[in-house]
């Protein structure tokens, strides 16, 4: 009887260890991989920049949570899904990491979605637009942060109808991210009453658009949507005003413009572009403040995705500390109990399919008499409340919820 009691008192001892161990730091440390484009046409809207604002959201916790470090490492995706998965299951397999960042691109961003979700890991979206990634791709784990391809839609979209453009030619990054970008927009323009003339789709990181814009431009549609991203949409509105499409009465829609974009136009260029976006540094004394230790550190002033790095790194820790483990499950459900209140978010929700809802801006790019300085290149037209932007989760089509 002894013994049985003894064995027994080994057999609980042991299970209370083994979930403890459990509900503990995995490697007693908390490994963050931000995966992105190092080197290419989205270098600029994340790369570096966005390590540095996830090193800023550490920094804030003394780069410890939980008591046990925060480590940072980061890799180059190259654009490429078997690259970014190669990387991830690297990552998350052998090398400990327990949360992936970034990833712009949306078809490397879906596959690495698939994985994270089979390791029931978390993964951080900022750089990739689809919505699919809160939609039919979503996953327990996977949170979508700064933006995506509907809130685009809904801002920039229904603005530009509302105000006569009503008639549309897409020029459209033959990907994922160009298609949902295309199709979400192009179901606002109808819903709003306008109409589409056509759409060409160009390879991804184009440096020629030249036979595409002269399409755009026989088209006669009022609006020429720029359904792409960094480099390309730079390159196709550089050359679209080579082409003297807005001097010939059209205008442009760049449907995902980013600060770092109007940066390498210049204000000439750029000059009265719609956009919307997640995040504008200006906007109020803490989003100056922040973006001011951002920019001693890289610069430059953040982007919507490196702003939103931070924000959903500084998220994700606090959930860590405050469930007292990094498990995958245990983390999610935390993040999402908890309301986004930082510089990026005021009283942001995290639905259950894992989209972080907060109210975007629709902006107009100045003039450069307007603009008072370096930096200064938004005007604010209108703030677009978060339920208005985002699909709710019945809407979102997602299956998979936790």
């Amino acid at each position: 009887m002894m013994g049985r009691i003894l064995l027994a008192g080994v057999a609980a001892a042991a299970l209370m260890a083994g979930t403890a161990q459990a509900q503990g730091i995995s490697g007693d440390k908390v490994k963050i991989g931000v995966l992105n484009d190092r080197s290419g046409l989205y270098a600029d809207l994340g790369g570096e920049g966005s390590a540095v604002a996830a090193r800023m959201a550490a920094e804030e916790f003394g780069n410890k949570v939980a008591g046990k470090p925060v480590e940072i490492i980061t890799a180059d995706h190259q654009n490429k899904a078997d690259i970014g998965s190669s990387i991830t299951r690297q990552w998350l397999d052998t090398d400990g990491v327990d949360v992936i960042v970034d990833v712009p691109n949306s078809g490397v961003a879906l596959a690495v979605q698939e994985i994270t979700k089979e390791k029931k890991k978390i993964f951080l979206m900022l750089g990739p637009a689809t919505s699919r990634l809160t939609g039919d791709a979503c996953s327990p784990t996977g949170f979508h942060w700064a933006y995506d391809t509907r809130a685009l839609a809904v801002g920039t979209g229904r603005a530009m109808v509302k105000e006569g453009g009503d008639t549309w030619f897409f020029l459209t990054a033959d990907y994922a991210f160009g298609h949902q970008l295309e199709a979400d927009t192009m179901a606002e323009v109808k819903t709003a009453g306008g109409t589409v003339k056509g759409v060409v789709r160009h390879p991804l990181n184009s440096s020629d658009f030249s036979s595409f814009l002269l399409q755009a431009q026989g088209s006669g549609a009022k609006i020429v949507g720029l359904a792409n991203a960094g480099g390309d949409t730079i390159n196709s509105i550089k050359q679209a005003a080579e082409f003297g499409i807005t001097q010939g009465g059209q205008k442009l829609a760049g449907l995902l413009l980013f600060l770092s974009d109007v940066h390498a136009l210049g204000l000439n260029v750029a000059q009265d572009l719609v956009l919307t976006t997640g995040f504008y540094w200006d906007m109020d004394d803490e989003k100056r403040a922040w973006s001011k230790k951002y920019m001693e550190k890289t610069g430059k002033m953040p982007t919507m995705v490196q702003a939103g790095t931070y924000s959903a790194v500084r998220h994700y820790l606090k959930a860590i500390e405050a469930a007292g483990t990094d498990e995958g499950l245990a983390v999610s459900k935390k993040m999402k109990e908890t309301p986004v209140n930082d510089m990026f978010a005021k009283n942001g929700k995290i639905l259950a399919n894992g989209r972080m809802v907060h109210d975007m801006y629709l902006a107009r790019v100045k003039k450069p008499g307007e603009s008072k300085g370096p930096w200064d290149y938004y005007q604010i037209l209108r703030t677009i409340p978060g339920d208005e932007a985002f699909f709710t989760v019945e809407q979102s089509g997602c299956k998979v919820t936790g």
